[in-house]
């Protein structure tokens, strides 16, 4: 009876430790894998960086049709602005023209 009673001490002082250490490793997992650990942080500081660069681009397009805009206003009228807007608009061109296709989005 001895050696069993050796036994359950043992086990008995082991058994602190163990949960610590599982515990430990419980929250050294979720630290990393978690959903807000430290995998997912890697993950939306790449997604932000990302936006912020179509967040620039977005503000340069949007600069860009800002002059054009500006450039139509009755008050500082860009002539040759607004005849290049009204042909590509109505299609029309003259008869000595020709017309030359540039694939850069408008």
């Amino acid at each position: 009876m001895k050696f069993v009673e050796q036994i359950r001490f043992r086990l008995g002082q082991a058994l602190g430790p163990a949960l610590a250490l599982m515990a430990i490793f419980y929250f050294s997992y979720h630290a990393v894998q978690g959903n807000h650990g430290l995998l997912t942080l890697k993950e939306l500081n790449a997604e932000m960086a990302e936006l912020e660069v179509r967040a620039a681009e977005a503000g340069a397009e949007r600069r860009a049709l800002e002059i054009k805009v500006n450039n139509l206003r009755p008050d500082n009228l860009d002539l040759d602005l607004l005849d290049e807007r009204a042909r590509a608009v109505l299609g029309f061109q003259e008869r000595d023209e020709i017309v030359i296709f540039l694939d850069d989005g408008e």
